[in-house]
């Protein structure tokens, strides 16, 4: 049984324009006089060179390469993982989308923890999927998706696609790659785990070799938006095995990632301690954060992200501290989905732990107590 969307069994569609860099490899040489295209390769830029510099003006002339290729050599090097086993595209949020494009039919079943990062369900309907939708195991100590109770509905509805950030947003739980792999074993015949990894940065293990591996039947989802930096530049990758990352190319937009994204994709990947220290300081914030917190009464589950998510007993308390918060000028996020009001997601900036900047979060806490 196939894994992606019926439609697709054809043979095409296929990108008509796979553009120049791929032609240049394709060619073995390089192609100087650019006179097949329409983008505008003459425009002096004046003002876009004087408010960004030269190299910027350079870079938005001309699109980005369509097989990233620059990228994917960049993260093969690091992670090891095959080049034919990688898509570039902008963001995670994309990648979710274009899985499911890949992967489902209208009226297919996919199933999600509810209260989990919503972008999925928005994308899912929007795809027009059924979604089925389970309690998260939320227990003293824990807040989690119930990976036994995704299996078990995946397979009461013959799902086609089941959802699973690791780490999660917005609880901040870590889930044991074993035990993702015995979720994704579990699930039915054709069925395809997409596994959001936006936060696996932040992981201990995030180094580790399984960091990089091609696990079958799962798409794995990555970013640059939180660790390194890139979120206003779109861009991310997914791992997946090459048959799969195959379909998924027919159905991209190819040009959705720019040439200054991709640029600055290569760069951070080139310079990979800067990024390291920058998620050894969100750490070591997050955990002082939690501490502060906790030393008021917090009920703070573990985190393996760049937040700290804080359970209030009631949904009533969570929402009065997210509009006293906001109207001392501070954002911090509370889950619009009704499983998960009684929850408070604050990302570790230095900022969080100015003294004051949560007053109304610690006297909350501290009127609980």
């Amino acid at each position: 049984m196939s894994r992606h969307a019926r439609h697709l069994d054809r043979c095409g569609p296929h990108n008509p324009f796979p553009g120049l860099k791929a032609l240049e490899r394709k060619r073995g040489r390089e192609v100087p006089h650019r006179l097949g295209s329409n983008e505008g390769l003459d425009m002096p830029h004046q003002a876009l060179k004087a408010r960004f510099g030269d190299e910027v003006a350079t870079l938005a002339r001309a699109y980005g390469d369509a097989e990233a290729m620059d990228v994917r050599q960049r993260l093969n090097a690091q992670l090891g993982t095959p080049l034919e086993a990688l898509v570039i595209d902008a963001g995670a949020d994309s990648l979710m989308a274009l899985a499911l494009r890949t992967l489902c039919d209208p009226g297919s079943t996919v199933i999600a923890s509810a209260g989990t990062y919503p972008t999925f369900s928005y994308f899912a309907e929007g795809q027009g999927c059924h979604l089925v939708e389970v309690d998260y195991h939320d227990a003293p100590g824990v807040l989690a998706p119930d990976l036994n109770a995704l299996a078990a509905r995946a397979v009461r509805n013959d799902a086609r696609v089941v959802y699973l950030a690791n780490p999660d947003n917005p609880s901040g739980h870590l889930h044991r790659d074993a035990d993702v792999l015995a979720l994704r074993d579990a699930l039915p015949e054709g069925c395809t785990l997409v596994l959001d990894e936006a936060y696996h940065d932040f992981r201990d293990d995030a180094d580790a070799p399984a960091a990089g591996e091609v696990w079958p039947g799962v798409v794995r989802l990555r970013t640059f938006s939180k660790a390194h930096g890139l979120a206003g530049l779109r861009i991310g990758y997914a791992i997946a095995e090459p048959a799969l990352i195959e379909v998924m190319h027919k159905v991209r937009i190819h040009y959705a990632v720019s040439s200054l994204a991709l640029a600055a994709a290569e760069t951070v990947l080139d310079h990979p301690q800067e990024t390291a220290q920058h998620v050894r300081d969100v750490i070591a914030r997050r955990e002082a954060l939690a501490e502060h917190l906790r030393a008021r009464g917090a009920d703070i589950p573990p985190s393996a992200t760049n937040f700290i998510a804080v359970r209030l007993p009631e949904a009533e308390l969570a929402a009065r501290v997210h509009r006293e918060l906001l109207d001392a000028g501070t954002l911090v996020h509370r889950p619009a989905h009704s499983a998960l009001g009684h929850v408070l997601r604050i990302s570790t900036l230095e900022d969080a732990l100015a003294p004051g900047r949560l007053a109304a979060l610690e006297h909350a806490l501290e009127a609980q107590h």
